[in-house]
Parts: C-alpha cells; structure tokens; sequence
C-alpha cells in the first residue's frame, strides 16, 4: 500500500525529473537531488530556473547549495497544528521528511484515541517530527539521537509547536545502549517510534548493518513494551528493503508476542505537475488488538 501525505498546505513537491525535485517550503522554493528520480524532465521551465536554492551534487561526494536570493538561516512550516524549523544543511537535507505526515496523523489519532496515559519512546529521533505529533497529541514523550544538534533542533520545534512545556525527555545517547539500559531500568512505553539507519557505528566502534541488526533489536524493544502496548512504527528509507521484509520481522517479534494487526507499505508525496507520486520510503505499523 502507498500512504500519501497530500494534506500538506505549507509544503508542495512541484515537480521531478532528470534526478531532481522542485519543492515549495512555505515561500521558499528549493531544487534537490533525489535518487529515486529516474524518469525525465518533460521541461525545465521557469520555475525551475528561478528555484530560490539549488543544491550542486558534486562527483566526488558531497555538494553544496546556490542561491537566487538571500534567504533566512532557517524559517518555519506548519502541518496543522505542528510547526517546524527548515534550515538547508550541506548534506542537502532541510530538517524534515514532509512524508512522514501520514505517520504523524495516525500516531496521533491512536493516541487520542487510546483514551489513556500513552508513553512513547523515539528512538533515530532526528529532529523531532514525531516527537511533537505524539507531545501534540497529549503524550509523554522519550526523543533519543545521537546527534547533540539535531536534539536541539529538536526541542526548538517542540517549542516552535507551543509544546516547550510538554512532557518531553530529550536524550542525547546511542539508541542501542538506552533501549538496554532501559530495559535494565524496567522502564516501558505503550509505544516504540524508531527509523533505523541501513548502516552506522557506535561510539565505540560498534557496527550496525540493518539486516543483520534490525531483528535482534526488535525483539530487545519488545522487552520495553509495556503490558498494554498500542503500536509500534518502523520506518525505513534503505534501498532495495521492502514492505514484505519489514512486515515478516513485525509478524516474528511484535505480532507474534502481542497480538494485534500489521499494516507495512510505501510512504509518499503527491507530485503537483504530473499527478505522479515520488516513492519515499517505507513503513510499518503494528498495533496492539486494544
């Protein structure tokens, strides 16, 4: 199944081709490498040509941006009641996934939903999209990365989001290490958030590989699943691993243990000009049967 976030007012994918995106980020229109992007450009029409910033891949790695106009270090967008931060980095990220807003309105749905105390535990947290739909929602929050900037930018949008008082944990750690340490703790959440790398290393030369590493860490989280848990939500964006594999480890760790019901498919964003959609990764969605 392909999840669309095609509610969006303050972000559009205006258009692809010849391995680039043109993006509106509220006023702001930016011009992207994606390698998802295969198929050609029909034409490089003006807006493409006046795209506020174009970020330069170059064929040693790495890039950087251009400019049309001077633009602020950062500005805000808005998903609802959400707000966030998007600042171009040199890696020719912004800050957000616009994406995972289809994830952001269910999380929030089954949190409000549950009618109860729902803990949530955000584990590669990034800079925070999910953390601020669950605080949103009335959750109590755990946001762990290990980049010190990006649980900055973190909390900054909790507060850009008026949840600058909300019930908020923010770790700078190595996820691996705090899942065990919680466990040890016998602390437990109602729900697990987590979009793993397809490769990292610890801080002490430990090496993490997706598929061998992913499954053991499934089923280290579910030690960490309180006795009423409400969903788990894995996202990934490595190449070539599919829903079905996603769903199969799922169905092995959460599934089997607790019950409840599997939903894993594709997430991605409408493409204005063509009526096409760019593929972006994919999700997958246990929840409990309660």
């Amino acid at each position: 199944m392909m999840r669309l976030a095609q509610e969006w007012q303050d972000y559009e994918l205006i258009d692809t081709g010849n391995g680039e995106k043109l993006e509106r980020w509220g006023d702001v229109v930016l011009r992207r490498p994606d390698p998802q992007i295969i198929w050609p450009l029909k034409t490089e029409n003006a807006a493409w040509k006046q795209a506020d910033g174009h970020y330069h891949r170059s064929s040693s790695g790495g890039g950087q941006w251009t400019y049309k106009r001077s633009l602020p270090e950062r500005w805000s967008v808005a998903y609802g009641p959400l707000k966030f931060h998007i600042k171009p980095t040199s890696f020719k990220h912004t800050g957000l996934f616009p994406e995972q807003a289809v994830n952001w309105s269910w999380m929030m749905n089954k949190i409000r939903e549950a009618n109860r105390p729902i803990r949530v535990l955000n584990l590669f947290a990034y800079t925070g999209g999910a953390t601020v739909a669950a605080a949103s929602a009335g959750a109590d929050v755990c946001h762990v990365d290990a980049a010190k900037g990006m649980v900055q930018w973190a909390k900054e949008n909790a507060e850009l989001s008026g949840l600058g008082s909300a019930p908020i944990r923010y770790i700078t750690d190595d996820v691996f290490k705090f899942v065990q340490r919680e466990q040890r703790r016998e602390r437990q959440y109602e729900a697990i958030i987590m979009d793993p790398p397809s490769y990292g290393r610890g801080p002490n030369g430990e090496t993490w590989k997706l598929e061998e590493n992913l499954f053991p860490f499934l089923e280290t989280c579910m030690s960490i699943l309180s006795d009423k848990p409400l969903f788990v939500l894995v996202n990934s964006y490595t190449t070539g691993f599919s829903p079905t594999v996603l769903s199969n480890l799922l169905e092995l760790s959460f599934r089997r243990k607790f019950g409840g019901t599997l939903d894993c498919g594709e997430v991605g964003l409408p493409i204005t000009s063509s009526g096409m959609t760019l593929p972006c990764g994919i999700y997958g969605r246990w929840e409990s049967g309660s």
